[in-house]
């Protein structure tokens, strides 16, 4: 490598580590994407909309429009929605413990006098008791809580954070073409258009994802309420609509939305706890085998072992809010992964070594070499 070479790995080295030291910043940026991506779509469907109708709506009408709908929106959500939500979710957190015991004390039931079909006489166990579980336990729930409330604790900084959001949201919706272009200036000129290309193919998948989730979530969150309605689970309205919330996190979500409706079904009976597991469990195969493959059929596929890694990375390195933009981002991942390393180098190369095959078997080609110049940046 020349001189030229190593200054700008070294460059690019330092810009890194930079940019990892703003690693939160980064993402609260692409949270801002996101939503901006979201209402973008938005403002294209009401212009469209509006030549429909003959109506000439220009961008930043349309634009102003969105805001106004979004506004209304949360109004109603904040008005409507939110305060039997959080008043149900207050007596839902009173229920817990008691449900808590009422497990314990089964268990301690089940244990002393067992019944005669299950063979606990016969086996010589030595359980922990409480005490014990409590102590091993003790540091990992610390642990737990403490990154929990940790995220919750400072609540001026998290209003900032919002507000954050809510600014770049508003200025990459208000012009992002210029934002795109200085984006493009980060890459070489000759990759630039093809930059362009891939950039539109990211937008079209988080639109995908975004519709496809937040229809699958109003599925589950249907489903999920008519269900205990029919099984008469109190709370039926707090559960459904936690079980669309922790639908937009695969995986980890789908599991934790039923510990609250488990907890409470726990305190009526036993074959009410049975019954909604088993509504859980159909829920989330009829989503996840029928009605998700239906509605994205265009999103971007992720295998389930590759979105649990997505989970677990972003968790790791970004937090809490690594773990809710898991998926977003492993879509972007996966989009510039197959487009700008997969298609443009490691297809090349193998064009290129077809191409030096047939020159070498016909000597009146001149044989090609591999480099940057070779790749199709179109």
């Amino acid at each position: 490598m020349k001189l030229g070479n190593w200054i700008g790995l070294f460059c690019l080295i330092i810009s890194l580590v930079i940019l990892w030291q703003f690693r939160q910043i980064l993402l609260l940026i692409f949270t801002s994407i996101v939503l901006a991506t979201a209402l973008n779509s938005l403002v294209r469907w009401l212009q469209n909309l509006g030549k429909k109708k003959g109506i000439t709506i220009s961008r930043s009408h349309a634009v102003l429009i969105a805001l106004t709908l979004v506004f209304l929106f949360s109004i109603l959500f904040f008005g409507l929605v939110l305060p039997p939500f959080l008043s149900q979710f207050q007596k839902l957190l009173a229920v817990v413990p008691d449900a808590i015991d009422r497990v314990l004390d089964w268990l301690d039931l089940l244990f002393d006098n067992p019944p005669r079909w299950l063979p606990l006489n016969q086996i010589d166990l030595e359980l922990p008791n409480l005490a014990d579980i409590t102590q091993q336990f003790a540091p990992v729930a610390q642990d737990l809580l403490g990154n929990f409330f940790d995220f919750f604790s400072n609540s001026i900084i998290v209003l900032l954070r919002v507000l954050l959001v809510i600014v770049f949201t508003v200025m990459f919706l208000a012009n992002p073409l210029a934002y795109r272009q200085l984006f493009l200036t980060l890459f070489p000129s000759f990759y630039r258009r093809r930059t362009n290309e891939i950039l539109d193919r990211c937008e079209l998948a988080l639109i995908s994802w975004m519709r496809g989730i937040c229809i699958n979530s109003l599925f589950v969150s249907i489903l999920c309420g008519v269900g205990l309605v029919f099984i008469r689970i109190p709370f039926a309205f707090t559960h459904a609509l936690l079980a669309a919330v922790c639908n937009f996190v695969p995986n980890i979500g789908p599991a934790a939305s039923v510990i609250f409706p488990l907890s409470v079904a726990l305190l009526e009976s036993p074959w009410q706890a049975i019954a909604v597991i088993i509504l859980y469990v159909i829920v989330q195969n009829l989503e996840s085998y029928w009605f998700s493959p239906m509605v994205m059929q265009k999103q971007v596929s992720l295998l389930p072992a590759a979105t649990l890694t997505a989970q677990i990375f972003f968790a790791t390195f970004f937090g809490f809010l690594g773990l809710i933009l898991a998926l977003p981002l492993a879509v972007v991942t996966k989009t510039w992964i197959e487009e700008a390393w997969v298609k443009d180098v490691l297809d090349s190369w193998q064009n290129a070594a077809d191409a030096n095959e047939k020159s070498a078997s016909n000597p009146q080609l001149p044989l090609k070499s591999v480099t940057v110049e070779n790749i199709n940046p179109s």
